[in-house]
């Protein structure tokens, strides 16, 4: 059946969804319509209608409403549509296909825009009743109708992507109370990063949406006549009434395979930069194409490839020369609104290595915004929840290329509005306090150009102190020349101070100061800072002599002080591992000493309330059962979390928990610039959150991969992957020569994730000198680690047997027996609590 001279050229569609009329519209759009016998066939017996506006219709929008096609457009055009009459068969020989209801219709040129299907995996009962897809119109009517039941009226989306969550909102508009369930550890995990995620749960769990995440599905079960549960593997079932499936989509491409046209690696049909298959008289473009190795599953991108087609088809039909025109790669950028929640996208924050991450993280305000920029100012990624206002400039930049010289100008939070006006005052510094920039830089203004002097003039930082960073930021952008001195005292920064101790040997701040400082006496920045870093090259006890007096309140007794003035107890326990018997001692000693007692997200259990005269008496027992101190008051290492490994889990293919206690074993006590954390999990299902911390280490049936810069706070941050498939020796090689070349160059309370976002190059620069060893300093860093681990000694170990070591802790020197009676504590969940002032009336003390 091949094409008469002279006559129309044919030209068959196989689906109408929105990418498939985009082809028709552009085609109408160049005047190709005129030349060409057009004929649709679609296996859906609507027209195109927006099914990315799919949740609408439970909000009244009715499906002709939801349609994509004007009226008469089809009349106008001359192009004939075959609605619920699907494609059975493609005969490349003849070019002809055959339908449902037996038409054999010819064709010169084929298109196929088929889309996707919806994946529901294939679980135990996920083809029973109640059990849906959530794709077109008419599955949406399905739902509609089951809801109705009287017996409906808990629901569960399987699926917690794009068109899940818009699922969760069906099924929250039609009353049910809703579950989501989502195989991944977190919500949109293609689109958002772990922040973006966190914010985007907050909002949904607000509307009364209960989330469970990490959860694989195993079986639907069922009364025969609707679901009744909803089994996990390791977990508890779920009880449910209705479940929707929305666990993502597969290219719908079992046409193409049929014909024996070249189908991608992971579905899909292939196709070049013109849309053109393995065969040259078929095209193929939307979600059942596959370009340059990449399945688009956006809209956007989809009419991008209808457009390139139609062009091409357009040139065919007027006997033009082949077009220019190509697919150069979709636009994955998204903004949406999800469940009444401004979610964003730009590029792929999972694909922007190498980058600056820029993240403003307001989880009283709801929003989180992350800007991802290179080296040279250009926009490479963002994520933007609860406010996408700066949706529009970010893209813009994003794809034009030009670099930014302020990135942070881009974000609503830098005045977007103006990207020449000064930052928005009115941004919150200080949680706390309720002290805003305006109110800071406004000091500094005034002539506080120390963080003592701010912290006095405004209150900020003197709450938590999770600020301190902030301010100290703003200090050395808004003071007068920039200033980028540790302190008032020293000119020079942290890494400079420490090249110059660690090279010429210097042994004490007096030393230090005499010959770096500006100014004689030190304060409470500096000397903590120097004090740290002698610390951190001598490994000596850290209270003894002029040392002891320059560490801050909590290291100053070798525990973490609270809100009452009562101090924290933390034993180590290395990787979470630990044994009947010291679960026992731990026990008692919180029984005899009436300590309010806490497990941690760290695995290891925290004590409080202990005052400063029992704290030799309580690590006196820990000790005598084989405890060290868990440095939770040093700014060290803190904990390394670990899951259970190859020993118990069925998942695991490495054992985690020995290598978790290998590295908290090796890295104990050693100072570093800010607080470490490390986690070591035994698979990629990632129990241990590796991924969220300075060092993060996961198996692999190879090895080890290692990840680094990851922390949780004030300002989350995923962690950066350093190497791949590293062997046990390798793994600890690579550690020892990342934390000492971050204690060396790292600014003061400056974490891995933000010293590795200043660094010039980012992690790439980190991976040429731990792994490449560009600078050559590969032994010189591991000879370093290994003193450390040679000299290491518990630091309440070291105190216990000198009366001398032991004197400090007394809370009045002339009265050491007594305790202080400013401390009162009562009751509340069968613990000790600080008492509030209305509470101190029949307090215990």
């Amino acid at each position: 059946m091949h094409r008469t001279p002279g006559s129309p050229l044919r030209l068959v569609v196989i689906g109408n969804g929105m990418v498939g009329h985009r082809l028709l519209t552009s085609l109408a759009e160049a005047g190709a319509t005129r030349s060409l016998q057009i004929t649709v066939v679609a296996a859906e017996p609507r027209p195109a209608y927006d099914r990315v506006a799919l949740s609408s219709w439970f909000g009244g929008r009715s499906a002709e409403e939801l349609s994509l096609v004007e009226h008469g457009f089809f009349a106008d055009h001359g192009i004939e549509v075959l609605l619920g009459d699907p494609v059975l068969t493609i005969d490349r020989v003849d070019q002809t296909v055959a339908t449902t209801s037996g038409r054999t219709l010819p064709y010169d040129e084929l298109v196929l825009a088929t889309g996707s299907r919806p994946f529901i995996p294939p679980v135990a009962g996920h083809d029973g009743p109640g059990c849906f897809a959530y794709r077109t119109i008419g599955d949406l009517e399905a739902i509609a109708a089951a809801a109705a039941r009287p017996t409906v009226t808990r629901g569960v989306v399987v699926g917690g992507g794009l068109l899940g969550l818009e699922a969760a909102n069906a099924l929250l508009q039609l009353g049910l109370e809703t579950h989501v369930v989502e195989f991944a550890p977190r919500l949109m995990p293609v689109q958002l990063d772990e922040g973006g995620s966190a914010a985007l749960l907050r909002h949904i769990e607000q509307l009364g949406v209960r989330v469970h995440t990490s959860c694989a599905t195993e079986a639907i079960e069922s009364d025969g006549s609707q679901p009744t549960r909803l089994c996990f593997d390791g977990r508890d079932p779920l009880e449910i009434d209705l479940v929707v499936f929305s666990a993502g989509i597969r290219p719908e491409d079992a046409l193409a395979r049929a014909a024996g046209l070249d189908i991608g690696e992971r579905g899909g049909v292939v196709v070049d930069a013109r849309m053109r298959t393995s065969d040259p008289a078929i095209s193929a473009v939307g979600e059942c194409a596959v370009v340059g190795g990449r399945h688009f599953g956006l809209v956007a991108p989809g009419y991008q490839m209808a457009d390139v087609a139609a062009v091409h088809l357009a040139a065919t039909a007027f006997g033009a020369p082949v077009p220019r025109d190509r697919f150069v790669g979709g636009d994955l950028s998204t903004k949406l609104k999800l469940l009444g929640v401004e979610v964003a996208n730009v590029g792929s924050v999972h694909d922007a290595e190498g980058c600056t991450s820029l993240v403003w993280d307001d989880p009283v305000g709801g929003t989180y915004q992350r800007l991802d920029v290179d080296d040279d100012g250009r926009v490479r990624a963002a994520v933007l929840v609860g406010d996408a206002s700066a949706f529009g400039p970010i893209l813009d930049r994003f794809r034009t290329g030009d670099a930014v010289a302020t990135p942070g100008d881009l974000l609503k939070r830098a005045a977007l509005a103006d990207p020449s006006a000064p930052p928005d005052p009115s941004v919150g510094i200080c949680s706390c306090e309720n002290v805003n920039r305006g109110a800071v830089c406004g000091a500094i203004a005034d002539g506080c150009d120390t963080l003592p002097s701010l912290k006095k003039t405004t209150r900020a930082g003197t709450g938590c102190g999770g600020c301190v960073p902030l301010l100290e930021e703003l200090l050395r952008t808004e003071s007068t020349g920039g200033r980028r001195g540790l302190c008032e005292h020293f000119e020079l920064s942290r890494a400079e101070l420490y090249d110059l101790i660690r090279v010429r040997r210097h042994t004490s701040f007096a030393q230090v100061i005499d010959r770096y400082g500006t100014a004689p006496g030190g304060c409470e920045v500096c000397k903590p800072t120097v004090a740290s870093i002698l610390a951190s090259l001598d490994n000596g006890y850290i209270l003894d002599g002029e040392q002891g007096a320059l560490q801050d309140s909590n290291d100053h007794f070798l525990a973490n002080i609270q809100k009452d003035g009562t101090y924290s107890v933390v034993p180590r326990v290395p990787g979470g591992e630990i044994t009947p018997e010291g679960l026992i001692t731990i026990g008692e000693v919180a029984r005899d000493f009436d300590l309010y007692t806490k497990i941690t997200g760290g695995q290891r259990i925290d004590l409080f309330g202990a005052r400063v005269e029992q704290l030799p008496l309580i690590w006196r027992r820990l000790v005598d059962a084989g405890f060290e101190s868990g440095h939770a008051y040093g700014k060290s290492l803190r904990t390394v979390k670990s899951c259970v490994g190859t020993n118990w889990c069925r998942y695991g293919v490495q054992d985690s928990t020995a290598m978790a206690i290998l590295l908290e074993e090796r890295y104990r006590g050693l100072r570093s610039p800010h607080k470490i954390k490390m986690a070591v999990s035994g698979c990629a299902r990632e129990c241990a959150e590796a991924q969220s911390k300075d060092v993060g280490v996961i198996a692999t049936e190879k090895g080890w991969n290692l990840w680094v810069g990851g922390n949780g706070g004030m300002r989350p941050r995923h962690a950066e992957l350093l190497a791949e498939d590293l062997d046990d020796a390798s793994l600890i090689s690579a550690i020892d020569r990342f934390l000492e070349y971050y204690v060396r160059c790292a600014d003061r309370l400056q974490r891995t994730a933000s010293w590795i976002d200043g660094l010039d190059g980012g992690i790439g620069h980190v991976r040429d000198v731990v792994i490449g060893d560009c600078l050559g300093l590969g032994a010189e860093l591991e000879a370093a680690m290994a003193a450390h681990v040679d000299a290491y000694e518990c630091e309440w170990a070291a105190t216990l047997d000198r009366p001398d070591r032991l004197a400090r802790f007394v809370t009045f020197v002339n009265a050491p027996d007594e305790p202080d009676p400013t401390v009162v504590f009562v009751r509340e969940r069968r613990q000790i609590r600080p008492a509030r002032p209305d509470e101190l009336v029949g307090a215990t003390r």
